[in-house]
């Protein structure tokens, strides 16, 4: 099926992102303002809530795909502004850069799994987008980190929930508080990314394991995110929720089709029902 023909035809307008729809299920954004290194602009901003809405309430999407065009994903946001607004207030300020976080955060509404393909340096609040994200795979050579501090400012979107979560509190404290950058391989060592690959087929090689995604059950792969994705305070409310979300997985028909397909020893076409 052609790139095209994937296309919805009521996709919103969008400036300097791209929404790609590369295989069936699979949807792409690509930031895409590379001589800024791809920092979030106003206009940026705008397009990624508009895209990630328009995301959500396409039923065929079943996976979708993060990265930046060019040589990086993300430098984080654009804070330009502020040389441009020295007398700007703390109530000010927080007005501005609360809705931002949460535009960007909004990634983490979307049902299905996401994957930030990070291409390249993914710097501050670039790095915390990506951290939203589900899954996280980087290109070898790709360089990321937390250096607010070195800026003279506080870390922003939840980049303090966001990092633990993933690299532990320790790693975490050491990153945001030094300050320093580390390479793909480090990344990968601290749980920041779970794989690296190589860069000259990175998007490729992203987007194949996307398909592989877009080619599970996608009820059963949207409750596995959210049980993820919310976390369980003990074994106790683990079990729960799972003999609550498997007997739905159990009633489905894409589990006949799940177990024709093993028995045939042939890939399973899941139609999420």
């Amino acid at each position: 099926m052609s790139e095209s023909a994937l296309n919805s035809s009521d996709a919103p307008d969008l400036v300097h992102l791209r929404l790609e729809r590369p295989s069936e299920g699979v949807a792409m954004l690509v930031l895409d303002q590379p001589d800024l290194r791809n920092a979030m602009s106003d206009e940026m901003t705008a397009s990624w809530v508009a895209a990630v809405d328009h995301l959500a309430h396409d039923p065929s999407v079943r996976v979708v795909v993060v990265t930046g065009e060019g040589r990086a994903f993300s430098s984080g946001g654009n804070l330009a502004w502020l040389a441009s607004e020295p007398d700007a207030g703390v109530d000010e300020l927080r007005s501005r850069m609360l809705p931002f976080y949460r535009a960007w955060l909004s990634i983490r509404k979307l049902e299905v799994p996401t994957i930030a393909a990070i291409n390249g340096p993914a710097i501050g609040a670039g790095l915390c987008m990506a951290l939203a994200c589900d899954i996280r795979y980087a290109a070898r050579g790709a360089r990321m980190g937390v250096p607010f501090t070195k800026l003279g400012i506080h870390p922003g979107m939840a980049g303090t929930y966001l990092l633990p979560d993933a690299v532990g509190p320790a790693a975490a404290r050491d990153l945001f508080l030094t300050g320093r950058l580390v390479d793909a391989d480090e990344a990968l060592g601290l749980g920041m990314v779970s794989r690296v690959m190589e860069p000259d087929s990175f998007r490729e090689d992203v987007l194949a394991v996307a398909a592989e995604v877009a080619g599970t059950a996608p009820i059963a792969a949207r409750f596995t995110k959210r049980a993820l994705q919310l976390g369980h305070a003990s074994i106790e409310t683990a079990l729960e929720w799972e003999a609550l979300a498997q007997p739905v997985t159990l009633a489905t028909a894409d589990l006949l089709e799940g177990i024709a397909a093993a028995q045939e020893k042939r890939a399973p076409v899941f139609e999420g029902r």
